[in-house]
């Protein structure tokens, strides 16, 4: 039990490490970005993409999976 809870902790410790590495370079992206100026032409291009990411991720959510467009083909037939 206890190298099943070690192991539980180093996957959880990776995630946090990798999610905190992501967020640093995130910033860092932006950063640049503003100094160059371009931060506007770079939200003004990203909206767009994150607005229809929230709407799949949304419409994903409410269908369950039964809905979902993985599970079925082009057709809607399985």
């Amino acid at each position: 039990m206890e190298t099943y809870l070690n192991l539980m902790l180093i996957r959880f410790g990776l995630i946090v490490g990798a999610v905190v590495v992501l967020a640093l370079l995130v910033f860092a992206a932006a950063l640049v970005l503003k100094r160059r100026g371009r931060l506007d032409e770079a939200r003004r291009y990203a909206g767009p993409v994150v607005r229809a990411g929230l709407r799949a991720a949304a419409r994903r959510l409410e269908g369950g999976k039964s809905t979902a467009s993985w599970s079925r083909g082009r057709d809607g037939r399985r």
